[in-house]
């Protein structure tokens, strides 16, 4: 039996020293990043891209309906200064807004506050009295077939004019502005690529009452916990920021974008962080002074925060027992909304804000899997049948046809053959 003074000195400084280790090794793993796994050998398969100059580098990100399976980064964020690409890396995602618009949109269908198949004029009166202006019958516009309705300007079969828009200061003066433009051809017959999404982000700001970016955040980003996903990057999320590079033949290295130079070295840059206003330039300043958002594509994102979003509409529009949108609605976003109308090559469909694959094509996503892509080559796909969503994050503005083609090809093999449930079940049987 212990009794002496020393004995419980000596017991109480063992007593301390495990208190203090436990509170360090507990601090230590609450500063420690969540580790991902990062051992699908995506980064080498796609390495060949960053040394033939096609990208500068990239965040790579599979995951099923629960969690992460890969996350992997490849090259530089900044190449001239050797910044290797980190996998909390932001990037701009552009059109893959367009998904995030659409859900939203869909959460006033499940609220019975809109329907799809209701002229836009119901929602929007400016587009009242619009005119058809068909590029054969130029100067004889006519009165549409039918008024344009919800679902053709999430389709993209509207016939919505093409920009410049003459007013970006709001959402609510850009789309009065695509109301006054004629129709391009009749409703439902065509489908181009257009600025129609917006016109959806504004019926739900006009609908539920509060600003789209505001119904956004509040529905959306905060309770999936989409911490990184904005449309204004704040000080911080601006270090993070993946440079958009270019190749330069002249000297053979990529090289990052840069917008007015004049502007940032005077400061004339409102309150954009410098790094944001260089590689978008003074579009931002508006963004960030009204906080202007464009629901056709302005946000910015992660990897992670992607492949939660995704991972969502991978369960049919619920995640982690909570229900963003109804099995009806998921549907109707996710599935072949274009019909016959040619999309593409024809391989492809579209749904509400989402792209869907129609046909097989060689080395392409399967049949009903959907997804999207960003100006800037970023690209998210959810694959039913393979149980697997893909994230691919890059920064580029000029790849060709062949080279974003092989970049995406690439990905989407190695994704599916590594953890896709139907190139496992290939691979087993080999």
């Amino acid at each position: 039996m212990l009794t002496s003074s020393s004995s419980f000195s000596r017991i109480w400084s063992v007593l301390l020293l495990l208190v203090v280790t436990s509170a360090c090794t507990l601090t230590l793993a609450a500063d420690t990043p969540t580790a991902f796994p990062s051992n699908g050998g995506m980064a080498a398969k796609l390495q060949s891209f960053v040394d033939n100059h096609v990208i500068a580098g990239a965040v790579v990100l599979v995951a099923d309906k629960e969690k992460v399976l890969d996350l992997e980064t490849l090259g530089y964020s900044d190449a001239p200064a050797k910044k290797p690409m980190a996998g909390n890396n932001l990037f701009y995602i552009a059109s893959m807004t367009k998904c995030f618009t659409a859900t939203a949109l869909m959460m006033m269908v499940d609220g019975g506050k809109v329907d799809i198949n209701d002229p836009v004029e119901k929602y929007l009166p400016e587009f009242k009295g619009q005119m058809v202006e068909e590029a054969a019958n130029k100067g004889h516009p006519h009165p549409p077939q039918h008024p344009i309705t919800v679902k053709e300007v999430m389709n993209h079969t509207a016939g919505l004019a093409k920009g410049p828009w003459a007013d970006r200061f709001s959402l609510e003066a850009m789309v009065k502005d695509i109301a006054k433009k004629p129709l391009q051809w009749e409703p439902g017959t065509k489908m181009q690529y257009s600025i129609g999404p917006a016109v959806g982000g504004r019926i739900v700001e006009v609908v539920s009452g509060i600003p789209y970016c505001q119904f956004i955040q509040q529905r959306l980003l905060d309770p999936l916990g989409l911490k990184d996903t904005t449309f204004w990057p704040n000080a911080e999320q601006a270090t993070r920021l993946a440079l958009t590079h270019h190749y330069n033949p002249e000297t053979k290295t990529m090289e990052p974008l840069q917008h007015r130079p004049d502007q940032l070295k005077e400061g004339k840059i409102g309150n954009v962080p410098p790094i944001v206003f260089s590689q978008f330039g003074i579009s931002m300043i508006n963004g960030y002074a009204r906080h202007y958002a464009n629901p056709a594509g302005s946000l910015f994102s992660t990897a992670t925060d992607c492949g939660t979003f995704c991972q969502m509409i991978l369960n049919g529009g619920t995640w982690q027992g909570k229900r963003y949108i109804s099995e009806a609605a998921w549907k109707q976003m996710t599935s072949n909304q274009t019909g016959d109308v040619l999309v593409g090559n024809g391989d492809l469909a579209y749904g509400l804000g989402f792209f869907v694959q129609r046909k097989a094509v060689d080395g392409g996503s399967s049949v009903g899997s959907f997804g999207h892509h960003g100006a800037r080559k970023t690209k998210m796909w959810i694959e039913p049948q393979n149980g697997i969503v893909m994230v691919l994050m890059v920064q580029c503005n000029e790849l060709t046809h062949n080279q974003e083609h092989d970049l995406y090809a690439a990905f989407h093999k190695q994704a599916t053959v590594r953890f896709g449930k139907v190139g496992k079940r290939d691979s087993a049987a080999q």
